[in-house]
């Protein structure tokens, strides 16, 4: 077996879901393979078991700096017995190559890290940084900590390392998790008017969001508006009254219909429903992250496109999606930079998030060459303006 197809299986071994929290292992991987190429890489601690981990070649080189980020977390796997086998334990049956992780985002990771060595080991003369985060499946924790210690505040360009390799991307829209409490008081159920039904203005809150954002219009890119309760708790004995419940929804929204838009329809309904009748609402936001548009006419994209074009044959328009990375992160920097979206995929769709996640070992290989390619003609290329087009489809 080559060395790029076992250090992708050696990622995939470590049990970095969200809920185990161990991105350490992947990143000390990530710097043993780096260092045998002789480039030192650090972690930066955002948690104990939890290490973000910058990598750089030709740091005092003149010029612009591109980067190249990857997340090292995974979401959780699921029943493991429901797996043909480990979650962990990657297993290769022909071009496909399965594991939690394979296709989300591992194989874009390891890509990345490939292609930070080969172009060391060939002589390259230009400033590329890698970026590997922790809890980007749940927060762009480490994304949001490296921007705050200035890690992209002096990028030219940013290469994402996941969102698929079936289109490409010039933005894509936002995360908006929130969770509402209702607080009343508990009574026996024999005698309710002694008590306040927290799930009754719950109830109001749940009815009242179906409707709160019909007035909203289409974005013109990614569409109508996109809204859902997702998750309803309330009561612990059924013969008591509850006095306390809680609802979680997630919105996403636009460069149209901002995260800050977002806010004030959401405490606007509670304001309005706490003024009405007993019983009180709390609304608290859990992850705000924001849309991110690049240059759709950019060099960067266009030496994507191009690179694309040359190693699979395949001339995408670029497109708009809807979505969440860690780029909604790094773009708060005060420092304007383009990014752009690509990542190795399974054969067929999407896999990641799956029982029997995969990822095609051919579209590994390409994304590695695609990779170095766009970094050279990145620094001494240039390329045509591209014509746009509309995905509502949620490729990330």
């Amino acid at each position: 077996m080559d060395e790029d197809i076992a250090l992708l299986e050696d990622l995939i071994r470590v049990d970095s879901s969200t809920s185990n929290g161990n991105e350490t292992g992947v990143a000390k991987i990530l710097q043993k393979k780096l260092a045998e190429a002789g480039i030192t890489a650090k972690l930066i601690a955002y948690a104990p078991g939890r290490d973000n981990l910058v990598a750089e070649i030709n740091p005092d080189a003149p010029g612009p700096v591109l980067g190249f980020t990857g997340h090292e977390d995974v979401v959780d796997p699921g029943d493991p017995k429901a797996w043909t086998r480990g979650p962990f334990d990657p297993w290769i049956d022909g071009d496909r190559l399965y594991g939690r992780g394979s296709e989300d985002m591992k194989p874009g990771l390891a890509a990345l890290t490939l292609t930070l060595i080969r172009l060391k080991q060939s002589g390259f003369t230009h400033h590329v940084r890698l970026l590997a985060t922790v809890g980007e499946e749940y927060g762009l924790l480490g994304a949001e900590q490296l921007t705050k210690l200035g890690y992209v505040d002096d990028l030219a360009g940013l290469i994402v390392g996941e969102g698929g390799d079936n289109a490409l991307k010039w933005g894509h829209g936002g995360s908006y998790n929130y969770r509402v409490l209702s607080h009343g008081r508990s009574a026996h159920s024999g005698n309710p008017k002694n008590g306040v039904n927290a799930l009754s203005k719950l109830a109001q809150f749940y009815l009242a969001e179906q409707h709160l954002f019909d007035d909203v219009a289409p974005n013109p890119y990614i569409g109508e508006f996109v809204h859902s309760v997702t998750m309803l708790h309330g009561g612990t004995q059924i013969n008591t009254i509850p006095d306390t419940a809680e609802l979680r929804g997630n919105a996403r929204p636009t460069p149209t219909f901002t995260n800050d838009q977002v806010t004030a329809r959401f405490e606007g309904l509670v304001n309005k429903l706490n003024a009405e009748g007993d019983g009180t609402l709390e609304f608290q936001q859990i992850h705000n992250i924001i849309p991110v548009e690049s240059d759709p006419h950019g060099k960067l994209l266009t030496v994507l496109r191009q690179a694309v074009k040359t190693e699979r044959g395949l001339d995408f328009t670029p497109i708009f999606t809807q979505g969440a990375t860690d780029a909604s992160a790094f773009v708060k920097s005060a420092n304007k930079f383009d990014v752009v979206w690509y990542g190795p995929t399974a054969d067929v769709g999407a896999t990641g998030h799956r029982i029997d996640e995969y990822v095609s070992i051919a579209r590994f290989r390409h994304a590695q060459k695609i990779y170095e390619q766009v970094a050279r003609q990145f620094f001494e290329g240039s390329g045509a303006k591209l014509k746009l087009s509309v995905d509502q489809s949620d490729c990330f």
